[in-house]
């Protein structure tokens, strides 16, 4: 198990290593900013849709090593989110906190956005066992936040695309994301677990 869970950790890191390596070798194309945004934010959305995957993966497998792997997914999703972001931020916005503010109030793929990461903290700081501890059935409550994060990251992706009028590969994410919140509803999870 912990062997397996640190390979994961270090498959988990590759797309990082992958920007890093295109920036040491010049290849990040025309636009690197736009290039580096759009592939943290798309790696943020992968890492949320494999969190929300592993209740599922638990009952119909029977196996809780699935729940030992969510944690560390949800933090991932919440890394490559916070790097999309930063990224947006120091060199798009060019650290103008008011041309973000303005951002964010004016251009609603742009709020869905920050309300995602916004909601993500939370969840990340209280990802340690101390935190499930001390806050009990509070901590599964607030977690449940994780199904509004979905939703408010496939707008943030639709308005974003919707734009550009290129929804087809948003529409697979959100279709997966549908799916994977539907397996959560009693009678899905009651056939999961019967098979």
């Amino acid at each position: 198990m912990k062997y397996f869970k640190s390979i994961l950790f270090l498959a988990s890191l590759i797309p990082l290593g992958r920007l890093v390596w295109l920036a040491y070798t010049d290849d990040l194309g025309a636009n690197p900013i736009e290039f580096i945004t759009r592939s943290t934010g798309t790696w943020a959305l992968v890492f949320l849709c494999v969190t929300l995957a592993m209740t599922p993966l638990r009952l119909m497998t029977g196996s809780s090593i699935w729940i030992k792997m969510r944690r560390m997914f949800g933090l991932f999703c919440f890394f490559y989110a916070s790097i999309h972001f930063c990224i947006w931020f120091f060199l798009d916005q060019s650290l103008d906190l008011q041309a973000m503010i303005h951002d964010v109030l004016k251009r609603p793929f742009i709020t869905m956005g920050f309300l995602s990461l916004v909601l993500l903290i939370p969840l990340a700081v209280t990802s340690t066992a101390w935190a499930v501890k001390k806050l009990g059935r509070r901590w599964s409550l607030l977690h449940k936040l994780i199904y509004v994060i979905a939703c408010t990251a496939i707008a943030h992706y639709w308005w974003h695309k919707a734009g550009k009028n290129d929804l087809q590969t948003v529409s697979i994410y959100a279709g997966v994301i549908a799916l994977l919140l539907l397996m959560r509803l009693t009678p899905i999870r009651e056939r999961l677990r019967f098979k």
